[in-house]
């Protein structure tokens, strides 16, 4: 008896062997990646911008989740993080043409890769169902768009139920422009009109009188313009000073 005992052992242990692999998780896909550039709310996580973002940060790769959603943490609860919008998420600035960066950890037939901006699908690209290179880029147009804003990006899974989530802050147009310069018109400079004056009259000369230049004044029936500021003295007649005087 305890012979037979060990051959049926022996027997049932070759027939379960099989059986344990048809029963193993069929859904669960051997993939795994996220968006690296611009980075990846999980990729701000790993390279610790982040605080208190929890498991992902040894995992950025692991967003997971059935097709069809629209979070960041791709229904996982452990990952919950991710969409906790009260976080200081950084926010690349960019121009409204992204390139957005894939990098693969585990490499999966791809169905296609879709990116989403507030629900609306801005962009799609087929993976033709099969397994992409270790990573991907792929460009993508925001016009439309401005000031911050999150990118949903997705990679689907071509023979699986499921995808991987990445969400990725965006400061469209976030770089500070040059200044504006305004070149100022052309100063126009009025002069005022020339003006001719009548000099001043000093009446007769005096000595001992301060003169400017341009007074006039009268000597020995004489009319005679000063021509440098001074003050006369007895000596200084205008006949005698002809640097001072000029006869009119």
């Amino acid at each position: 008896m305890t012979w037979n005992r060990k051959l049926f052992a022996a027997a049932a242990g070759v027939l379960l062997a099989p059986v344990l692999v048809v029963v193993l998780p069929a859904g669960t896909a051997s993939a795994h990646g996220y968006v690296s550039d611009p980075p990846s709310r999980q990729a701000n996580c790993a390279a610790g911008k982040v605080p208190d973002c929890g498991s992902i940060v040894y995992e950025p790769q692991s967003v997971e989740g059935p097709k069809g959603l629209r979070s960041c943490d791709g229904g996982n609860a452990q990952f919950s993080q991710l969409s906790d919008e009260s976080k200081p998420w950084p926010a690349k600035a960019v121009g409204t043409t992204v390139t957005f960066n894939w990098v693969f950890t585990a490499r999966h037939a791809t169905k296609n890769y879709e990116y989403y901006v507030g629900g609306n699908l801005v962009a799609s690209f087929s993976g033709n169902n099969q397994q992409p290179p270790p990573t991907v880029s792929h460009t993508v147009n925001l016009a439309g768009y401005s000031g911050r804003v999150k990118v949903l990006a997705i990679w689907n899974i071509s023979d699986t139920a499921n995808a991987f989530y990445s969400c990725v802050d965006l400061q469209i147009g976030g770089s500070t422009p040059p200044p504006t310069t305004t070149t100022p018109p052309p100063t126009t400079t009025t002069r005022p009109p020339t003006t001719t004056s009548t000099p001043p009259s000093s009446g007769t000369w005096s000595p001992g009188t301060a003169y400017q230049a341009g007074d006039v004044v009268t000597y020995g029936g004489a009319s005679y313009r000063c021509l440098q500021a001074h003050t006369a003295i007895a000596g200084w007649e205008p006949p005698n000073t002809p640097a001072l005087w000029q006869r009119q």
